[in-house]
């Protein structure tokens, strides 16, 4: 929703370089050249080495430089800042957590999910000021999101979703529940019921920020080192094609591709999400539509979709759907499926039969990355100098940006309230050999589309979805 696609470390980049501006409608309307910045010339120290020019690790780099600016930092990038996710997700910069308050809770205190919630919500004004303040211009427009319901089953679960937040102690201004009329005047879905509604949440042109942010850190003096993919990490060293990167501390900010570096395959797994875009809509079709403060927008079906109205009236729609490849596979091929673009433009038209007829210009997609818990972390391992973070399940537009805060304290040694929030030093599990990761991830994601098939025919909660609930993390 920040949602999908991952940040590249990824093997096989010492070919010629792709044509990275036709990766997605985000690549293709980035003001500037996409000529990759020079490799790494051979071995190098440095304070900080970070794997990944996504924004976790170009959030992590500005931060720790504007915070020192005597620290030698190093980037290493298999691709481009900004090939993977941070390039070309849905365009959400939210508060959503990958992992409920309630999971949270269970791991820690209910104090200490609720603060986590909270830095969520800061995290979405943090990214729209610290852009700004460097100067950025990434379209962005804090409308916040609807979550509309179409069903009684989703009503159902609109309702239930207000009611858990109030328990928690949170109010109207954290979200609160629309009836049918008042969703409609903000989006004019088919079949609206109501809705839920959050102002946590800012449209914004992900290519546009990556891009800038990579600018940023550079002018700040750190080292980026693009067409460099690393192959291992370990203590004080990045080992990569070009060369060795010796560093006191390692962060490893690789989310989907993390399975490409030695002995991490089982730590994420890559799934994709795919996206469409149409041709910028006139201005009558939008009076029909609604989403005139740029709010995104999603339902209460089990399988993600997620969308957005674009600065230029464009409307971006993404959803899941596209099955887990075995091995943890990721290849550009995978970024195109015509099954599931035509799903998802059947599945934008019937959510708004106005855009029957307009014309789908761009398509594209990727791997984001899933933990196996569905939970997030950040953390610093201070014996071995090791850090990450990731495992955002699609929510990483401003979970990076608290990522990157987090590991700047992290590594200066400071205790904070960031590095006391419960998802620092949380450790996933391992996912399970292969053929079980294949067989578990794509029955849990069959099982999603089942859930809401049943859900249409029954007009009742799914017993799938109940079923499948633990083995998905409760996602």
């Amino acid at each position: 929703m920040g949602c999908a696609l991952s940040t590249s470390t990824g093997k096989g980049s010492d070919s010629a370089a792709p044509d990275y501006r036709h990766l997605s409608l985000w690549h293709e309307t980035v003001p500037g050249d996409w000529t990759p910045r020079p490799a790494l010339p051979g071995d190098r120290d440095a304070d900080v080495a970070i794997v990944g020019a996504g924004f976790t690790g170009l959030w992590t780099a500005l931060y720790l430089a504007q915070a020192d600016p005597s620290l030698r930092i190093a980037i290493v990038e298999s691709q481009v800042a900004g090939f993977g996710a941070s390039g070309r997700n849905g365009g959400w910069s939210s508060a959503l957590f990958p992992s409920s308050l309630g999971k949270v809770a269970k791991r820690s205190s209910r104090e200490g999910s609720l603060a986590l919630h909270h830095a969520m919500r800061h995290s979405v004004d943090e990214v729209l000021r610290a852009g700004q303040a460097e100067g950025i211009d990434f379209h962005a427009a804090k409308g916040g999101t609807i979550v509309l319901a179409r069903s009684p089953s989703q009503w159902t679960r609109a309702q239930a979703e207000v009611e858990e937040a109030r328990a928690w102690g949170l109010d109207e201004d954290d979200v609160r529940l629309l009836d049918a009329d008042e969703a409609t005047g903000v989006v004019a879905a088919s079949r609206v019921r109501g809705a839920t509604y959050t102002r946590d949440c800012a449209a914004i042109h992900p290519g546009r920020l990556v891009r800038g942010l990579a600018d940023a850190v550079v002018r700040r003096g750190v080292d980026l080192y693009e067409r460099t993919p690393a192959t291992a990490i370990a203590p004080g060293r990045v080992v990569t094609r070009h060369g060795i990167v010796r560093a006191e501390h390692v962060i490893r900010a690789t989310e989907g591709y993390t399975p490409s570096l030695d002995g991490e395959r089982r730590r994420m797994v890559p799934v994709y999400s795919l996206i469409i875009a149409t041709e910028p809509l006139p201005p009558e079709t939008w009076e029909r539509i609604g989403l005139r403060r740029r709010e995104s927008w999603s339902d209460q079906r089990h399988v993600v979709i997620y969308g957005q109205r674009t600065a230029d009236d464009r409307m971006v729609f993404g959803g899941r759907g596209a099955p887990y490849h075995f091995g943890s596979a990721i290849k550009p091929g995978f970024d195109r499926d015509d099954r599931v673009f035509a799903a998802l433009r059947a599945t934008l038209v019937d959510l708004f039969p106005v855009l029957s007829s307009a014309r789908i210009t761009h398509a594209w997609g990727g791997a984001l990355g899933v933990p196996r818990d569905w939970c997030a972390s950040v953390g610093l391992d201070r014996s071995t100098g090791l850090g990450w973070a990731g495992g955002y399940v699609g929510d990483g537009v401003s979970t990076t940006n608290l990522a990157g805060r987090t590991l700047r304290d992290l590594v200066l040694g400071h205790d904070t309230d960031l590095t006391r929030l419960p998802w620092v030093g949380h450790r996933s599990r391992r996912w399970e050999p292969e053929p079980l990761r294949w067989l578990g991830a794509n029955a849990g994601l069959r099982a999603m589309g089942l859930a809401d098939l049943e859900e249409g025919v029954t007009g009742r909660p799914s017993l799938v979805a109940r079923a499948m609930a633990p083995l998905l993390g409760g996602h």
